[in-house]
């Protein structure tokens, strides 16, 4: 496979070489496929883009590690524009992949010391001035440039599309394993790559069934493969660290992005659009117009080279409603002022109220759900397809629901809504999942967001109190809707551990009320 691709990743740079020619007047670019030496000694597959018709250099160098499952090829329209601009770029295949040698170690040392492997081998072979030097990706490439960015002071911006800070929250969120991304990832990879040890390991004990054991490895692999480990040491190199994520990204969800964000003291971007992993960035990456790769190519080339082009100067978070309205603000606490109601008996309600229960049957699926992987976010991102409910249709033995006062007049719900109440499970291991829905006159819903939380060894019949945090949202809700919370027991996409038979009690103990905040743009 990796001859193959490199064959084809030749006669693939023929054809985009019939560009401007060096020898041309204009701005142009050349291209060459090159095998660079990685870390431990292995070669990755490269595509190497060199500026011409702009003098000799030497030109700021970004870097671009590919994705998880997707070779070089990946950014080479991006990466034209980029070189006929005046950057030098390397666009590669991770780790194990495609035509890069080595064994998949899921964004561990090796992975991060070849993005350092190719800095210094521009420094030898291209024109490049790696003192200005970019790390920029998508998805594994996005996890990839922040790890690097920690070890290598030479990194002066971080481009982190759809990637992680957290790797364990990502894909094992309030103990509740992703099952869709997860399978999705591991089938990739065997695809498209070559297993190392690690995720030989992992991957045996999931598909056996061992999965509490395969969470065990995943957490004490997790911290050194997370920036938000090394958050310390990035601040300490103070690169300019520009974060963009999809709100309903079904791989790497943008909560754990907002905390890393907020812990970063250099220079800092965080940019949310609607859609699912990758979906607001991959149309820019093959070269076609995109919002996201524009303000990052701006903010790099301010970053990089110093022009003065306002980059700098806007609100630090922008967030896109689904309806297609930028917003800016100063901070992540900034987004939204936090609204509190109380759950009732069926409803939400301005006033605490306490001393209510409400029991349902536990492990039987309802209508309600996160949706497809992959797809639900995509139908939401591009075609403004909601994932949706009838909310008449939940049957209350199988879900908590409590619907809101409806809205006189529009409300944006901007940042993370918080549930806080109190459960009581039969059983030992029982999966929760919380939805908030957008509800029109009709009681049709559409998902603004939602989370798991799995309880693990808990007393059967001992009360617990439980402090939940969901997905970030920007959504516009018009006036005559209102929001319904939805908690059941089951979710598709997830690994859950409900158990049919089984039951659990929500309550509001007396100086304990359950509420709902949630955060309105003012």
């Amino acid at each position: 496979m990796r001859k193959l691709l490199a064959a084809v990743v030749a006669a693939a740079l023929t054809v985009i070489a019939l560009g401007p020619r060096a020898d041309a007047a204009p701005p142009g670019f050349s291209t060459a496929y090159q095998r660079i030496p990685g870390a431990g000694g292995i070669q990755i597959g490269a595509v190497v883009l060199t500026p011409t018709g702009q003098g000799s250099g030497p030109f700021p160098l970004i870097v671009m590690p590919s994705s998880w499952g997707v070779p070089n090829l990946e950014y080479v329209g991006q990466g034209a524009k980029l070189a006929t601009s005046g950057f030098q770029v390397i666009s590669y295949s991770s780790r194990g992949f495609w035509d890069t040698g080595g064994g998949i170690d899921i964004a561990g040392p090796p992975t991060v010391a070849d993005v350092s492997k190719v800095i210094d081998w521009a420094a030898l072979n291209t024109p490049a001035d790696t003192s200005k030097v970019a790390a920029i990706g998508i998805s594994y490439g996005a996890g990839t440039s922040l790890l690097a960015a920690a070890e290598d002071p030479r990194i002066k911006v971080v481009g982190a599309l759809s990637g992680w800070a957290d790797l364990l929250r990502s894909i094992n969120p309030n103990e509740t394993v992703s099952l869709q991304a997860v399978a999705g990832l591991l089938a990739l990879g065997n695809i498209t790559g070559h297993p190392g040890p690690e995720m030989q390991l992992l991957q045996t004990k999931f598909l056996t069934g061992r999965y509490d054991d395969a969470v065990a490895d995943a957490k004490a692999l997790a911290p050194v493969r997370s920036a938000q480990t090394v958050v310390g040491k990035i601040n300490a190199n103070r690169p300019a660290v520009f974060l963009a994520n999809a709100f309903e990204d079904s791989i790497f969800p943008p909560t754990q992005y907002t905390d890393f964000f907020t812990a970063l003291t250099v220079p800092k971007r965080l940019q949310f659009a609607h859609g699912d992993h990758a979906i607001p960035e991959v149309p820019g990456a093959i070269g076609l117009p995109n919002e996201t790769w524009d303000e990052l190519i701006a903010w790099t080339r301010h970053y990089l080279t110093g022009v003065n082009n306002g980059a700098d100067a806007e609100s630090p978070v922008q967030l896109k409603s689904q309806r297609n309205t930028w917003r800016g603000y100063s901070s992540w606490a900034a987004v939204g002022q936090p609204r509190t109601t109380y759950l009732g008996k069926g409803n939400l309600q301005t006033r605490p109220t306490t001393g209510w229960e409400r029991g349902i049957a536990a492990g039987v699926p309802t209508v309600a759900d996160s949706g497809i992987a992959l797809v639900s976010g995509a139908l939401q991102g591009l075609l403004s397809i909601p994932t949706g409910v009838a909310t008449p249709l939940i049957d209350r033995s199988f879900a908590g629901v409590w619907s809101g006062e409806v809205y006189s007049s529009p409300t944006v719900v901007n940042g993370s809504p918080r549930l806080h109440f109190t459960a009581t499970p039969s059983v030992q291991d029982t999966s929760l999942f919380a939805y908030l829905y957008d509800v029109n006159a009709l009681g049709v819903g559409s998902l603004i967001s939602h989370k798991p939380l799995t309880l693990r060894g808990a007393t059967p019949g001992k009360a617990v109190q439980l402090d939940l945090q969901l997905e970030a949202t920007s959504w516009e809700v018009p006036a005559g809707h209102h929001l319904t919370l939805v908690v059941d027991t089951v979710d598709p996409r997830y690994l859950g551990r409900s158990s049919v038979g089984s039951s659990v009690t929500f309550s509001s103990p007396a100086g304990d009320p359950a509420s709902l905040t949630v955060p309105v743009a003012s």
